[in-house]
């Protein structure tokens, strides 16, 4: 088993990465990935991340990334990792002379959902190419720690004239009392965000696309944030109180559970 970090194991093409692979990510950013939660070797959206991991591979490397290889490579690193539950990430990255991509499949501990209600700091902050999920993500780091040092649990990204686009490692969206808004403006298509926006279609509470702003938050109940580890409240925004509503979160929480989970 190679281990780089206490609780992690790596693989690169489906075989143990070595010290030479490990110097690709740490000195060159230029890539992309994918973060999923495996329960019992299955996973919920799995068809969802494959596309959006083939997807940036063309747009980065104009070559492929095959799912059903990815899939394999998943299965492969969750054997050698010995883990049934587990953290995954799949990377694409495109190594100095090779003419294919590598995926590289990291495997730690499992996280657990925590829905304990979030406080975010906003920040003049909005992604270049934000629907591409890629590493080394500098200012999101950068804004996520000046928030915890400020006392809130994340930073919340907004683009000029105080548009609201996403959280600095999650979506947000917000209740009206009618609806579901999730912010009209370019950020990442989240996996949980995509399977609740297709799950809430079929409610009475359909999920809608709007412009939100910063002096616009009193027009909300209340909001939440996804991400791969799961569904959380809101409770602040900078100086804006939310009230955490428990019946739409018991709506957000049922419609992810019943998303279909697939094997890998």
């Amino acid at each position: 088993m190679t281990i780089f970090a206490p609780d992690l194991y790596a693989e690169f093409d489906g075989r143990p990465a070595t010290g030479d692979d490990l110097r690709i990510p740490a000195f060159a950013s230029y890539g992309h990935f994918t973060a999923m939660q495996v329960r019992d070797r299955t996973v919920r959206g799995l068809a969802l991340h494959l596309e959006r991991l083939d997807s940036a591979n063309r747009e980065l490397f104009g070559l492929p990334l095959e799912g059903e290889r990815v899939r394999e490579l998943i299965g492969h690193a969750l054997d050698g990792a010995g883990r049934h539950d587990a953290s995954v990430r799949v990377h694409g990255f495109m190594p100095p002379g090779s003419t294919a991509p590598v995926p590289m499949v990291t495997v730690r501990e499992p996280v657990p959902e925590d829905r304990t209600p979030r406080s975010l700091m906003s920040v003049p902050f909005a992604r270049s190419l934000p629907h591409i999920k890629r590493p080394g993500e500098f200012c999101q780091t950068y804004y996520g720690q000046q928030a915890r040092r400020a006392g809130f649990d994340e930073a919340l990204l907004t683009s000029p004239g105080g548009m609201v686009t996403e959280g600095s490692i999650t979506n947000i969206g917000f209740w009206d009392g009618a609806s579901v808004v999730w912010p009209d403006a370019p950020a990442l298509t989240g996996i949980t965000m995509t399977l609740l926006e297709s799950g809430l279609a079929g409610t009475d509470r359909p999920s809608v696309r709007h412009g939100v702003t910063l002096d616009g938050l009193g027009a909300y109940r209340a909001a939440f944030v996804t991400n791969s580890q799961g569904i959380a409240p809101v409770h602040r925004i900078d100086d804006t109180p939310f009230a955490v509503d428990e019946d739409l979160m018991t709506l957000l929480g049922r419609l992810h559970e019943a998303a279909p989970r697939e094997a890998v």
